[in-house]
């Protein structure tokens, strides 16, 4: 069984930054861990994944030059920081294990889901 967490979500004016963390426990193996996010109203959808390697990692083209993704292996601890924040940014944000198979961009990849955490970008 795999148990996700995240934290690091909260209120920020828009222009500024948040880190959020998922910290991993079980199986997870050297596979993907995901990040999604999912708005009042709207579907979730994809916005960063790595590979536990370090080898390789995928953005979403909302993301691309103000997310990043990184891993702590020693710590089971994948972060996703985000810059120049917008209010389109607001949503709850998920993390994602149990990867079954490409591309790690789909939901349908992964088994297990944490709780989410709530990012809030105001104007």
């Amino acid at each position: 069984q795999v148990h996700l967490v995240e934290s690091g979500g909260g209120l920020v004016q828009a222009g500024g930054s948040l880190r959020l963390s998922c910290t991993v426990s079980g199986r997870t193996f050297n596979t993907y861990i995901g990040w999604f996010r999912q708005a009042p109203g709207k579907e979730r959808e994809f916005a960063a994944a790595i590979h536990m390697s370090g080898t390789s990692t995928y953005y979403a083209d909302s993301g691309k030059g103000r997310f990043t993704i990184s891993r702590d292996n020693a710590k089971n601890t994948v972060y996703l920081q985000m810059n120049s924040l917008k209010p389109e940014d607001t949503a709850v944000y998920y993390c994602s294990a149990g990867y079954k198979g490409p591309p790690p961009t789909r939901m349908e990849a992964y088994d297990y889901w944490g709780q989410g955490t709530q990012v809030t970008v105001s104007s």
